[in-house]
């Protein structure tokens, strides 16, 4: 196994060699660049200094920029593939250092590396931190089609209005905890679903669809309190697999017209007319889902027959004065759907990573066996005893992270890495290259959930500005204790059931598609226990 971490280490943030990497390099060696070259074994620096002495925004370093294309020359002629952008970003730091400059066409990004440089962007949010769209697409689609641009698009008081509205029922432990119950069911019955979606050596054809559509029907347990029927088998089932398919449709489009220069806001070419009839299928079922249950809900409060509890999300949004119908369904649809790119792709990593550590697989067994029942629901008391399973799934993200980056528009000119950086700039949060990094890990390329373990040995401090799955301070992920609750039930009612098996030593690997998602099929194997 030992070789395997370091392989994983040396792997993490360097594309496999090709004919293409050879391309790359040439590319890189052809371009001037005259700074200090920093490797992973470097100390990150710390930005000092005045405005006043500060080097120029134009003198950022990176790599060559073109009229029209701006630093997309390598994507464009194939030296560099989109699904490898995260990769890529990583080779960025490598060649230029701390901080980068990229011109996507005409729009200037700036990667920030230095941890000193992250934590003063995140200390300069504010009340209503800005943040670029993570879809473009999704963002023009939605001012098409005149639909709320939503959580993850919206900026300033807007925003903050809507995330006030939401703040005590979706971040608050106490309040999603009513949710546990809920996502409990779903995760038996998805633990019954792989039971018979395995073959006779425990392989299960298309795992991630099945737990695309796992997590489906936990957001709709949250959202509606009803089952929708995506594990149930028959026409339901076949919907919530073409949700998922689509989602991922979505996403994967979405990320291969961001190298595109935008130009689909004016040609309608191919690939974005068939992101356009994708989206429409699916906020269509999504929204036509949420629309049934508010009528619903009207009708029982017309009746007086709604009973104190009963739709909890959602009687709680509509009871919000300051929220238009358009804000609920909004936030409706977030919840409903976010968890297929985030949460969905995480429990995948999470197995994958048990599979290939046994002895932390045994040990989160004994756990979960000592404090769960197999025939009783899991409570918020239950887990909160279940150190081991917390620690375990903080440490995962390490190798599994959802995305490479947090976004941010600066709203005030900053000094970074001693260049000025003015306002309005759209800077990228790199903390993505640390996580495997000795300068804060020790045995960086192994799994170790004891890090996080307090006050016992084997744990470490490590700099919340390093590792924040789901972010820090107000533009924190929305559906972040659902995403948590989700992952705990599922892998304690699954370790229960079964026991995981990588069938060959394949490290954690990602790809990118907007989002980071697990490279399938993984080499899994669930082996019933006795």
């Amino acid at each position: 196994m030992k070789h395997i971490q370091q392989y994983m280490l040396i792997q993490r943030c360097r594309a496999p060699w090709s004919f293409s990497s050879i391309l790359r390099d040439i590319y890189y060696k052809w371009k001037p660049h005259h700074h200090m070259r920093y490797t992973s074994s470097a100390s990150p620096a710390t930005s000092a200094g005045t405005f006043e002495s500060a080097k120029p925004f134009s003198a950022i370093p990176g790599p060559v920029n073109l009229p029209v294309i701006g630093t997309l020359f390598p994507y464009k002629i194939g030296i560099k593939k989109v699904p490898s952008y995260h990769l890529d970003v990583c080779n960025l730091y490598h060649k230029y250092g701390l901080i980068v400059k990229e011109v996507f066409g005409s729009q200037p990004v700036v990667h920030l590396f230095d941890v000193a440089d992250i934590r003063a962007v995140y200390e300069n949010d504010g009340k209503t931190p800005h943040i670029p769209p993570l879809q473009e697409t999704s963002q023009f689609y939605r001012q098409q089609k005149n639909m709320s641009l939503g959580l993850g698009n919206l900026n300033g008081e807007e925003w903050y209005k809507l995330r006030h509205a939401v703040q005590q029922m979706m971040l608050r432990p106490r309040e999603v905890s009513y949710y546990y119950p809920l996502q409990d069911s779903v995760a038996r019955r998805a633990v019954d679903k792989v039971t018979l979606s395995t073959d006779d050596h425990g392989y299960i054809s298309e795992l991630h669809f099945l737990v695309g559509k796992w997590i489906l029907e936990s957001a709709g347990m949250c959202c509606f309190e009803k089952s929708l029927g995506c594990l149930s088998g028959g026409l339901k089932e076949d919907l919530a697999q073409k949700l998922v398919e689509a989602n991922n449709e979505i996403f994967k489009l979405s990320a291969e017209l961001k190298f595109s220069l935008r130009l689909y806001r004016y040609f309608k070419f191919p690939k974005y007319r068939r992101l356009q009839t994708i989206q429409d299928f699916f906020y269509g079922v999504s929204i036509k889902f949420i629309r049934e249950t508010m009528d619903e809900i009207k009708d029982l409060i017309k009746e007086k027959k709604l009973v104190d509890g009963q739709f909890n999300f959602l009687t709680y949004l509509m009871s919000r004065k300051e929220l238009s119908e358009k804000d609920v369904i909004t936030l409706t649809l977030s919840l409903f759907s976010d968890g297929l790119s985030t949460t969905a792709p995480t429990l995948i990593g999470n197995l994958h990573c048990l599979a290939l550590n046994p002895s932390i697989q045994e040990r989160l067994y004994d756990e979960i066996k000592s404090h769960v029942d197999p025939d009783a629901p899991i409570t918020v008391q239950i887990i909160n005893k279940l150190h081991y399973l917390k620690a375990f799934v903080k440490e995962v993200f390490r190798f599994y992270p959802v995305g490479e980056v947090v976004k941010r528009v600066l709203q005030k000119d900053m000094l970074l890495s001693g260049y000025h950086v003015p306002a309005g700039t759209s800077v990228d949060l790199n903390a993505y290259i640390w996580l495997q990094s000795d300068h804060y890990f020790e045995d960086p390329g192994m799994l170790r959930p004891e890090r996080w373990l307090r006050d016992l040995p084997g744990s470490t401090h490590v700099d919340p500005y390093v590792h924040n799955p789901f972010s820090i301070g107000t533009r924190m992920c929305a559906g972040r204790r659902f995403a948590e609750q989700d992952l705990y039930v599922g892998l304690c009612r699954l370790l229960l059931k079964f026991h995981l098996v990588a069938t060959n030593n394949t490290p954690p690997q990602q790809e990118w598609n907007t989002l980071l998602q697990p490279k399938i099929p993984l080499p899994l194997q669930f082996i019933p226990r006795n």
